[in-house]
């Protein structure tokens, strides 16, 4: 069986609001959770980018089950890995071994920020790897003094460690990202239903591991209503990873998308309250190997009515995938 997971999308909501809907989402019975680590919105329509980590922080003290996961962490630029270590260690420290430390190679619109530019992505890829090397090594209490090709270390430790280290996902988009992911990640992390990307973490060390997916739904009993959100703060999903990793800001994502037809966006996100369709836009993760899929509502102020429809409606449908 599948697990169902909630999103807290930090680019559509105020942190207070995203801490009440992640308890709402305990309270409906999803599974686990994960949250959005950005310093911009995709689009200025979606409003928010709060701090992840503070959000993640208090997410752990207002929940007692629910586990957390960050969806995706980019630890190579606005953080340096060291920091990321800490905060991990703190957070699962927090949420009593609730908490799983996601990563990416990031996005220019997140990164760009600290002015130190944006390299192409197989630089962006040795970064990260060079990154969780530092990450593991910290986890491991003593002192790190690290002297790599991107990153620098001078006698670091963390003085708290939990018992329990958080597990280590990597996002992953193609082949180089997959091989990071099998060879130094405990489990992988994808927003495409792609067996090829399954297959190729198996092949590079992956075998066994957690995979988790994620697809942004918009649940409204209009269905029309639903599509005009979805295109209005999520019409960029459709120009792929190869180009959102790239622009630089919600006004370069405006102009991308002024072509995208709300048609397009209902082919590729699941629209109305029709179960259904909700359901069958799940089991193709489910048909790829996927173990747990993280769902997430577009529009920060439709998170109340789609709990309260998930816990009743959707969630016993997709129990059965």
């Amino acid at each position: 069986m599948v697990h169902i997971g909630y999103t807290m999308l930090t680019e559509q909501a105020g942190p207070r609001d995203l801490v009440e809907h992640v308890v709402g989402a305990e309270r409906a019975g999803f599974d686990f959770s994960v949250t959005s680590d950005h310093y911009s919105p995709w689009l200025a329509a979606q409003g928010h980018s709060p701090y992840a980590w503070s959000l993640l922080g208090a997410a752990a003290q207002a929940t007692t089950r629910i586990p957390l996961m960050s969806c995706v962490t980019c630890p190579t630029t606005r953080y340096h890995p060291a920091v990321i270590a800490q905060k991990a260690a703190t957070v699962q420290l927090l949420s009593e071994g609730r908490f799983r430390l996601g990563l990416g190679s990031g996005e220019n619109l997140n990164e760009h920020v600290v002015g130190q530019g944006w390299p192409p992505t197989p630089v962006r890829l040795e970064k990260l790897a060079e990154a969780i090397e530092i990450i593991r090594a910290l986890f491991g209490g003593g002192a790190v003094t690290h002297h790599g090709t991107h990153f620098d270390v001078v006698n670091a430790r963390l003085w708290d460690v939990p018992e329990v280290l958080p597990p280590i996902g990597v996002a992953v988009s193609g082949d180089h990202s997959s091989e990071i992911a099998g060879r130094l990640a405990d489990l992988v992390i994808a927003t495409e239903p792609r067996a090829d990307l399954m297959d190729a973490f198996d092949r590079y060390g992956g075998r066994g591991k957690p995979r988790v997916g994620q697809l942004p739904v918009c649940y409204g009993p209009d269905t029309d209503a639903a599509i005009a959100r979805a295109h209005d703060q999520f019409r960029w999903l459709v120009g792929g990873w190869r180009v959102n990793a790239e622009l630089p800001g919600p006004a370069a994502f405006e102009g991308a998308t002024r072509y995208v037809r709300p048609d397009d966006v209902a082919e590729a996100v699941p629209c109305g309250d029709d179960i259904g369709r909700f359901v069958e836009a799940v089991r193709p993760y489910v048909d790829a190997g996927f173990t747990e899929v993280a769902l997430l509502q577009i529009g920060g102020d439709h998170q109340e009515p789609f709990l309260h429809w998930a816990e009743t409606a959707l969630l016993p449908a997709l129990r059965k995938l």
